[in-house]
């Protein structure tokens, strides 16, 4: 008969799995990213040159690690000068190739424009079509005449119109109150022309207002048959990998000991909770907010169970207001409840708790770290420290809620600061955490796997609201703040000297 593992050596063998259980998840990330990448190239033949250099840009900002994860899964190991070169290289070709993107598809789009205002068809010296301009009819003479009339002297005064895909663009001095005006320009368009036409009040590059028109035709489209059952596999399958982690975390594997099915459901239980709180929370300020969402796509994984799930907004969004209060629900409402379970589970951990953890692994998070030595106290100074299982969820709790509030794309964290900042920011924000995550990808493989698929599905800023202009007052930003606060201090470990000095550690 075997022997089942106690409890609290279940840490220890997470954190010091065997080289060819690393090599082998390893080599599965590269694999799987190279993948990607293929079928990104795939994807881009269509855009022409456009699609070229921007399937390029992904290249540059993996390649390095690529290059690295590869070589270690064969047995090469790069000193830090090599990878420093690396990351150098890369860094200066994406910004090139990023220079060559913006001026090629502005030449581009502006010769295509030239081409549909003059009625020529012609494939313009061999050129393929810009994207942007395939199936676009522009707005027909008579609406656009239409269209100008809406504007005045007591809104917004129009100088300029510019073609813009299937719309317009028009330049000019606003005269009011940006949300007010944009309504009452609604108001006037829809009077005339129904529902055919969106009404969007933004900010151009120089940072002047305009406004810009387009069909109702663009707006967000409802989930798909195969969407809607990609998101059932993906929930069916979290709910495995949650089963699977409560398992690995008690010492045993679950496919392997099914009989211990019973074993599991606490924990994994907890974590099911902890996703659904998120999600509700996006939904029910969603509901509140009469903007509609997805069905959340959820993002298993071995090791805690979920990344969290993603979401697409299914309507457009009135304000930069209304993108914010849908983005911080999800996490204020997870992270709240997994903080609670965490205290609770240090209040009530002791020498007989159900894990014993080495006492170093509080050295893993900051905010979790601080938590613990407030209620825990001089106990974190033993080798070995007893904890409830209530802490162990919180402490996944919070982690899976902090990587979803990231500052990239259209991640929690990513909808968040371009509500506050906007979509120029938020594009930088973008690039340091794939970067950040890279470097962090030394230490764990999973900050490559996640940095994938941010860079694959969610690297887009959400698209603009109705009225961009006005700014979330003072109290969202402060909570904005204290949101990616949050974010880092349950994502960065104590560092040893601060450790010690908290007595954190034998």
């Amino acid at each position: 008969m075997s022997k089942r593992p106690a409890p609290g050596q279940v840490p220890l063998k997470i954190a010091n799995m065997d080289i060819a259980s690393d090599n082998t998840a390893t080599l599965a990330v590269v694999l799987i990213a190279t993948g990607l990448l293929g079928w990104g190239w795939y994807r881009s033949r269509a855009y022409g040159k456009l699609g070229l250099l921007s399937w390029l840009q992904s290249v540059a900002l993996l390649a390095p690690w690529l290059i690295f994860f590869g070589l270690f899964s064969a047995g090469v190991y790069l000193n830090l000068a090599a990878m420093l070169l690396l990351i150098a290289v890369s860094t200066g070709a994406y910004i090139f190739l990023g220079s060559q993107l913006r001026s090629t598809a502005q030449a581009q789009s502006q010769r295509w424009q030239q081409a549909a205002e003059s009625g020529e068809d012609g494939d313009l010296d061999g050129e393929p079509p810009n994207p942007l301009m395939v199936d676009r009819v522009p707005v027909p003479p008579e609406e656009m005449k239409v269209i100008q009339g809406i504007f005045g002297i007591d809104t917004f005064f129009a100088t300029e119109t510019i073609p813009y895909l299937d719309g317009a663009i028009f330049k000019g001095n606003l005269r009011g109150e940006p949300s007010e005006v944009r309504q009452q320009l609604s108001d006037r368009l829809e009077e005339k022309l129904g529902d055919r036409y969106r009404i969007f009040l933004v900010a151009n590059p120089d940072g002047k207002p305009v406004v810009v028109i387009l069909p109702s035709s663009n707006d967000p489209k409802p989930l798909t048959t195969g969407q809607k059952l990609l998101a059932a596999v993906l929930f069916v399958a979290t709910l495995f990998t949650t089963l699977e982690t409560a398992a690995l975390l008690q010492g045993f594997d679950l496919f392997g000991n099914f009989d211990r099915f019973g074993e599991v459901l606490p924990l994994s239980m907890g974590i099911w909770i902890i996703l659904g709180v998120h999600e509700l929370g996006h939904q029910l300020m969603a509901s509140r907010r009469q903007v509609r969402l997805s069905l959340p796509f959820f993002l298993p994984t071995w090791q805690i169970g979920s990344f969290g799930a993603i979401n697409q907004f299914l309507s457009l969004l009135p304000n930069r207001d209304v993108l914010f209060d849908v983005a911080i629900a999800g996490p204020a409402a997870g992270m709240g409840l997994s903080g609670l379970l965490l205290v609770a589970g240090l209040l009530m951990s002791g020498d007989t708790a159900g894990f014993q953890l080495p006492s170093e692994f509080f050295q893993g998070s900051v905010l979790v770290g601080t938590l613990a030595k407030t209620t825990l106290g001089d106990a974190l100074q033993n080798p070995i420290v007893g904890v409830h299982p209530l802490a162990i969820v919180g402490w996944i709790g919070l982690v899976l809620n902090a990587i979803n509030l990231m500052p990239a794309g259209q991640l929690d964290g990513g909808r968040i600061v371009q509500a506050i900042y906007g979509r120029k920011v938020l594009g930088r924000m973008t690039v340091a955490t794939l970067i950040v995550l890279a470097i962090a990808s030394f230490a764990n493989i999973l900050a490559l796997y996640w940095a994938v698929l941010i860079l694959f599905l969610q690297r887009q800023p959400e698209r603009p609201a109705l009225e961009e202009l006005n700014e979330p007052d003072d109290t969202r930003a402060a909570l904005g703040l204290l949101a990616l606060f949050l974010m880092l201090a349950t994502l960065i470990p104590l560092s040893p000297s601060l450790a010690g000095r908290l007595g954190i550690g034998a």
